[in-house]
């Protein structure tokens, strides 16, 4: 079988509800991606920042499969040898009390939802069923019927109604807003993404979370950050938030969590937040399971052994400055943090970001647009300054070729 086999098979038995590059990936290794017919590219989305560790790192991939040959499931009905010691190692990480796992970074912010609700009503106060949560425009929280309640992207949303009510939306980037919507006595959290990612990077004002973090405590209201996209080096800390030196209430993690290589997300909370919830009111059946323990741990050490953080701080400034220096008019702006960057497309002789993404694909590296207009470039974390230099030269050269 070809590319286009393996893609028209995809088109007859399956959902159409992503719209692919026309590359059929595989395997995969570090920084690279290989098709069905050995062509090798670059990965420049790292399955949206889920592969910050590299593709098939060694050290996640052995925890996975040693744990595999031993046990693979128990549910939460049962305790597990391996869920203690993956609590313990995830808590003391990221200097928490209590962690809740689920599987998908919808369901970790399904769960921040409800755990912030269950807090309203029994330490807040909030009437029942009064409770409200602040969020942004140009959110992207995952695709369930409450998170696309609260979106404001008709692709998200529409057709899909009716929708969960309870969510204030405000401009991001916008405190004076934020500060009139607290005003309301029966919110109970404000729910954000320290970096808006799928919304095309965008970065907030320098002192934006701080002072959000500072708006929420004088309101008695939970601060919310998803960062299942922008945590875990990604953004040159080991969570954006960090670069502020804001602690969440209640912090959502997914993604590279696992580095990759199995479904793993995480609700993290203190004890007055987090023992809202009582047995019978939330879990998953695959939440917590002995593999995903034992991936967590591993990928989360390879994190810190390889100083992940410092070298997406040092290599980001890099691949911005390489990015910022290239000529080419469809170029309206670069802007980033970390590794997890983007450059906004202005539409020259009819092409688009996607025409620029398949010319990418054609010259050996993979990216992906947002917004029609927005190419995000998030290589997994492992790559080196060379490789970075040499990507920044094929995205030149694909520009220029639409001149």
């Amino acid at each position: 079988m070809n590319t286009k086999d393996y893609i028209q098979r995809e088109e007859k038995f399956g959902a159409h509800n992503y719209h692919p590059l026309p590359v059929v990936l595989d395997r995969g290794e570090g920084v690279y991606v290989w098709d069905v017919e050995g062509k090798r590219y670059y990965d420049f989305l790292s399955a949206y920042s889920a592969v910050n560790q590299g593709h098939c790192h060694p050290k996640i991939v052995d925890a996975m499969v040693d744990q595999a040959k031993k046990l693979t499931l128990t549910s939460r009905a049962f305790y597990s040898s391996p869920l203690g010691e993956f609590e313990e190692y995830v808590t003391r990480f990221f200097g928490y009390d209590k962690v809740l796992p689920m599987n998908s970074g919808a369901e970790g912010d399904e769960t921040a939802i409800k755990l912030c609700r269950k807090w309203g009503y029994e330490k807040k106060g909030i009437p029942e069923n009064e409770a409200k949560i602040i969020v942004c425009e140009g959110n992207f929280h995952g695709r369930t019927i409450t998170i696309i309640s609260m979106s404001t992207d008709p692709d998200s949303y529409k057709g899909f109604g009716p929708y969960t009510p309870g969510f204030v939306t405000i401009p991001y980037n916008d405190t004076d807003a934020l500060a009139k919507a607290l005003e309301d006595p029966n919110v109970a959290g404000f729910l954000v993404e320290p970096i808006q990612g799928e919304a095309g990077v965008y970065v907030p004002d320098d002192g934006f979370l701080s002072k959000a973090f500072d708006l929420c405590k004088e309101k008695n209201v939970l601060f919310i950050a998803d960062e299942v996209q922008t945590g875990l080096a990604r953004t040159g800390k080991m969570l954006a938030c960090d670069h502020e030196g804001v602690r969440p209430d209640i912090l959502i993690l997914g993604k590279a969590l696992s580095g990759g290589v199995y479904p793993v997300s995480v609700v993290l909370a203190d004890d007055d937040i987090m023992l809202c919830i009582k047995p019978g009111e939330h879990g998953s059946t695959y939440g917590g399971n002995p593999i995903a323990s034992k991936v967590v741990i591993a990928a989360l050490e390879v994190l810190k052994e390889e100083n992940l953080a410092d070298r997406a701080e040092e290599l980001g400034e890099v691949f911005r400055s390489a990015l910022k220096k290239i000529d080419s008019p469809m170029i309206e702006l670069v802007r980033g943090k970390g590794l997890l960057n983007a450059i906004v497309i202005k539409p020259t002789h009819g092409k688009t970001a996607w025409d620029v993404c398949v010319a990418l694909k054609e010259n050996g590296m993979l990216a992906k647009p947002t917004h029609e207009h927005i190419i995000r470039f998030a290589p997994p974390l492992v790559i080196t300054e060379e490789q970075l230099i040499e990507c920044a030269a094929i995205v030149e050269k694909t520009l220029q070729s639409f001149q």
